[in-house]
């Protein structure tokens, strides 16, 4: 057998605890299959006096976690600090400027700095590897890398955030609010004290803008995805969407076009009898379509100590097993500049929820500005009458531009019959 993999740990919270006590279990299988030892040198994190309930006393500690980039006899540096920049992105690079392979669960890190970093380390003959970093312990990373390379992909969208999945089920359930059920989402430990990265959608566009490299070849390109959360999905959206045979989902969705490649993340209507449309509470879910393979479906836990410390432990084996597949599949100087293609361009159905004082010419009024946009509707849903009051009406489009409905949105919100600037829901066809 090959001499061992003399790896180095920094961070030691849930997913660095749960790696080592993976790699403490299953030592012998973990061998067996990687073709030599996986064997933990040394850790580093910011309490060393914290009982993590894992064996660390034959391990070497280092207080500064920079010092295991440099650290003698170390062949891989697992880093799990998080966060784009900062201490996480300094030992990265300092790890691969020293030719130490590297693999990481920091999706931040790889969505603002993946491409410098691939060519980084292909420059000097190492890996990095981030099966973590997206949708936990499903394998997608390594789906599209290797096991769907013989495919041009044409589509891959997803349920990247089981934060988001696990509110928007349980509003279906229990037909509470957003509020309510995100304050039982934190008290249950499913949302963090602060929630803004998973609900306003940026954790779901990290995942999204790695994937959209993978899957088309290109520069990863953050800065150009559509961002939208799920703070102003109701519990009203979600009751008519299920009346009207549509469940609402986070999704993130990226599509080679004609314009480039449109990436964006939003609330999305998806018919029941999608595939997706199933994946439920803290689930995620993965679809890739191929030209030749046609459509992949990957569902599994996206988060918690055990799945991302599968994916870790994963990235490790195929560095000890000297896999050579390149970071984003292709050698990253030959990754092509991102061309990224207007929102405004895309053509959909919509789902669109009013709510209008109860008079006579409100439809009217309302139906003018899609006839004036050449916006066509396939039904209206009108629950009671209450004249002179407030009153929900929602209307589902046809097909139509982007462009038109914003244009349509401005100018209803400015009528006088209005209680409530109108809310717009994107309606997917998968």
């Amino acid at each position: 057998m090959n001499p061992p993999l003399n790896i180095a740990i920094a961070g030691l919270g849930t997913v660095g605890a749960s790696t080592v006590r993976l790699i403490q279990s299953h030592g012998p299988l973990l061998a067996a299959r990687a073709g030599r030892e996986i064997s933990i040198a040394a850790v580093s994190a910011r309490d060393r006096e914290r009982d993590r309930g894992i064996d660390l006393a034959r391990i070497d500690w280092e207080d500064d976690a920079l010092a295991l980039a440099t650290r003698p006899g170390i062949d891989a540096v697992v880093e799990l600090i998080g966060g784009a920049d900062g201490p996480a992105k300094e030992l990265v690079e300092a790890s691969l400027g020293a030719g130490r392979h590297v693999v990481t669960a920091n999706k931040a890190l790889i969505a603002h700095h993946g491409t410098a970093l691939a060519k980084l380390a292909e420059d000097k003959g190492v890996s990095l590897r981030y099966e973590a970093a997206v949708a936990g312990g499903i394998p997608i990373v390594k789906a599209l890398r290797e096991g769907l390379a013989a495919n041009a992909v044409e589509r891959v969208y997803g349920i990247l955030n089981g934060t988001c999945n696990y509110i928007l089920t349980t509003m279906r359930e229990t037909g509470r609010e957003f509020d309510d059920v995100l304050a039982e989402a934190q008290a249950l430990g499913y949302a963090e004290a602060d929630p803004g990265f998973d609900i306003d959608g940026v954790d779901t566009a990290h995942k999204l803008a790695i994937l959209t490299a993978l899957a088309f070849g290109c520069e990863i390109d953050f800065d150009a995805v559509h961002i939208e959360g799920i703070r102003s999905v109701t519990a009203d959206d979600i009751r008519f969407a299920e009346e009207l045979g549509y469940r609402i989902k986070l999704l993130g969705i990226a599509q080679k076009t004609e314009d480039g490649i449109r990436q964006r993340v939003h609330p999305s209507l998806v018919a029941h009898g999608a595939p997706i449309a199933s994946v439920e509470d803290v689930f995620n879910a993965v679809v890739a379509e191929g030209d030749f393979v046609e459509t992949t479906l990957y569902e599994g836990r996206g988060a918690g100590g055990g799945p991302t410390a599968s994916a870790v432990v994963a990235d490790i084996m195929d560095v000890a097993r000297d896999d050579g597949v390149a970071t984003f599949a292709i050698p990253a100087d030959q990754l092509s500049p991102s061309r990224p293609a207007p929102l405004e361009h895309r053509v959909g159905a919509f789902y669109i929820c009013m709510t209008v004082r109860d008079e006579p010419g409100v439809m009217a009024d309302i139906t003018a500005v899609f006839r004036d946009e050449r916006i066509s509707l396939e039904s209206m849903l009108q629950r009671g009458r209450s004249p002179g009051e407030p009153v929900p009406v929602v209307l589902i489009t046809h097909e139509t531009e982007e462009a038109a409905m914003i244009r349509a949105l401005a100018r209803i919100a400015g009528l006088e019959t209005m209680t409530a600037p109108p809310r717009m829901i994107r309606i997917e066809t998968l």
